[in-house]
């Protein structure tokens, strides 16, 4: 049976692997989008996950854990066919927008889940990382959510479709 402990390296190393992806994720959404504006809060939300995936490599390295290879495998895969996908869609800021609101969500889930458990391993560390990090995501969440208005418009736009 496992411990706490071991469990907690488990979520640790999932929210890891989630946060590389999400890179991933970013990297091809900035590369396809057009409006400034929107690609400005991509490129610094790109910024604050990279903090994210760092502080979680910290906390793998301070328990003599490394990131989990299959688990990012994973994580990289699904994200490089996202990016294949994003190449060749139509309605890209729509679209990048539906999966950035929905991957914050995961993200926040993921970040609830890891402070709990941390919690109850008495990782005062981790729990704080945990809720620093979904700060982040809620904030990226709230922004998504104020501007559907402006993604239907710019894809709209974008494919040539008259309001």
């Amino acid at each position: 049976m496992a411990t706490v402990e071991q469990k907690l390296t488990e979520y640790i190393a999932d929210a890891h692997a989630m946060e590389k992806s999400v890179l991933q994720m970013l990297d091809s959404m900035i590369s396809t989008t057009r409006d400034p504006e929107v690609r400005a809060e991509l490129e610094h939300h790109r910024q604050e996950t990279e903090q994210h995936e760092q502080r979680l490599r910290g906390r793998l390295e301070d328990m003599q854990e490394g990131p989990s290879a299959m688990k990012q495998a994973g994580a990289m895969a699904a994200a490089m066919g996202k990016a294949l996908v994003d190449r060749v869609r139509s309605d890209k800021p729509s679209r990048n927008a539906r999966d950035g609101y929905a991957t914050e969500h995961m993200e926040i889930a993921s970040y609830e889940l890891l402070e709990r458990v941390a919690t109850r391993a008495g990782d005062t560390r981790t729990a704080e990382i945990a809720r620093l990090n979904r700060q982040d995501e809620e904030e990226m969440a709230r922004k998504i959510a104020a501007h559907w208005d402006r993604f239907a418009e710019l894809s709209l736009a974008e494919e040539g479709v008259r309001t």
